[in-house]
């Protein structure tokens, strides 16, 4: 907590202490930059983030040595970083919060800042502003690509994504962070919240495979299916409609019941 008030002064042999009117919260963006400082300071916010850069640079690397050169485009470099992305920042989002307990942090930033609606709004915007940057940075990457691949490899060099495309990539991948950012709320353990992200998807698959009416429901529910129109840039009031069906399921409501318990948890200091 900032506090700008005087400081205690002896008046008459008596020590006049700050009135609450002299005391002022922590303005939100200090505590946004706060939660992204801790994003990247920490040991593993600091190897997931280069795990990300590096992992998606191979990708494209890859892709770029091995594609047919008609496959050379801006395009399908893009769709290419969207496998390493979508696979690691939803880690990110989920470390966010995890953190504060594995590591016995919670004690100091919730006396720090004891409203804790406050440090969940900034945990949300600190992960969706690097979410969004690596997002910039997979674009940027692609694009070089392009480039050395039309000049090098005689790549077909096409640069038609769009407007549309862009929204699409972003969008999955900021749904994925704040689903992390939800099951981390949720369950306050990281190795509980990465095993439940990956399985969850995993489990679905196999009962939609075994199972009519699962594969039936899934048009709806399966967070996966309905991303497919994303991934291909196909997106249609149907396909938005099941999308938000979905997103409803497995990241909003994930994500109230996760804010609930984080804001009624007892924090510990051990």
């Amino acid at each position: 907590m900032s506090t700008t008030g005087k400081l205690a002064q002896p008046i008459n042999g008596a020590i006049s202490r700050p009135s609450p009117a002299d005391t002022r919260r922590v303005p939100q963006s200090r505590l946004i930059r706060v939660e992204l400082r801790k994003l990247m300071d920490t040991r593993a916010g600091f190897w997931l983030l280069a795990g990300i850069g590096l992992i998606t640079a191979a990708v494209i690397v890859i892709f770029m040595f091995a594609g047919d050169a008609r496959e050379l485009t801006f395009s399908n470099f893009v769709n290419a970083t969207g496998t390493p992305q979508g696979i690691l920042l939803p880690v990110l989002g989920i470390l966010a919060v995890t953190s504060e307990w594995g590591q016995r942090t919670g004690l100091v930033t919730f006396t720090l800042e004891p409203h804790r609606g406050r440090i969940v709004i900034a945990k949300l915007v600190a992960t969706v502003v690097l979410g969004a940057v690596a997002v910039v940075v997979a674009l940027g990457l692609a694009a070089a690509a392009n480039v050395v691949a039309a000049v090098a490899f005689g790549g077909d060099g096409s640069w038609t994504l769009g407007v549309e495309g862009v929204r699409d990539i972003l969008a999955i991948q900021l749904i994925g962070v704040v689903q992390g950012v939800a099951l981390g709320m949720l369950i306050m353990n990281s190795a509980g919240a990465i095993v439940a992200y990956f399985a969850i998807p995993t489990i679905w698959g196999i009962l939609t495979s075994t199972m009519e009416w699962f594969a039936d429901i899934g048009r709806w529910v399966d967070l996966n299916t309905t991303s497919i129109p994303l991934t291909t840039h196909q997106m249609d009031g149907d396909a938005w409609l099941r999308l938000a069906v979905s997103v409803a399921i497995w990241v909003l409501v994930p994500l109230v019941l996760g804010v609930v318990r984080l804001l009624h948890r007892e924090v510990k200091s051990a």
